[in-house]
């Protein structure tokens, strides 16, 4: 279900984020930045600070999570189930170890909020179809550039960081 150009599309994008359901029906929607595509059927997001998230997940599993690439304006809906996955369950370390290598030592990762994707629905920005004739990746990339004032990466000066580079 998650395919390669999903996976691809994953790891083009900085957040995901992930909508649940409170136990009194309410919907909470919240960014997660330490997330994976584990495999053709999993995401796993690490639960740094997610008290809501995850209290949200063990009264309601259905879950949705959303992550686009800011620059081309494309990226998916997954939805699922998702479950809490512990350092005291047999299976943390095999979910746990993307998030583990991105996340580093800067953020202690508390448990897994393991999503196994059920639906994916693609999230396409409105000028793709309203502008079918006109509106490609590339023109959307270089308009994405104007709007935030960045410029490739290759284009910037020798020492000026890595601010504004995409």
């Amino acid at each position: 279900m998650l395919t390669p150009d999903i996976q691809q599309a994953a790891a083009h994008s900085v957040l995901c984020w992930l909508a649940t359901v409170g136990p009194d029906g309410q919907p909470n929607v919240s960014p997660k930045e330490i997330w994976a595509v584990a495999d053709e059927a999993h995401i796993v997001i690490a639960h740094i600070a997610s008290p809501t998230s995850v209290r949200n997940v063990q009264a309601h599993p259905q879950v949705c999570v959303s992550f686009v690439d800011v620059s081309v304006q494309k990226g998916f809906k997954v939805l699922g189930e998702a479950r809490l996955i512990t350092p005291a369950d047999t299976d943390y370390d095999r979910w746990s170890a993307p998030l583990i290598t991105l996340a580093g030592p800067k953020f202690p990762i508390r448990a897994v909020l393991l999503v196994r994707a059920t639906r994916v629905e693609p999230i396409v920005a409105p000028s793709y179809r309203l502008y079918r004739d006109s509106v490609t990746e590339a023109s959307q990339v270089q308009a994405a550039m104007r709007r935030y004032g960045v410029r490739p990466g290759g284009d910037q000066p020798p020492d000026s960081g890595t601010a504004g580079v995409f």
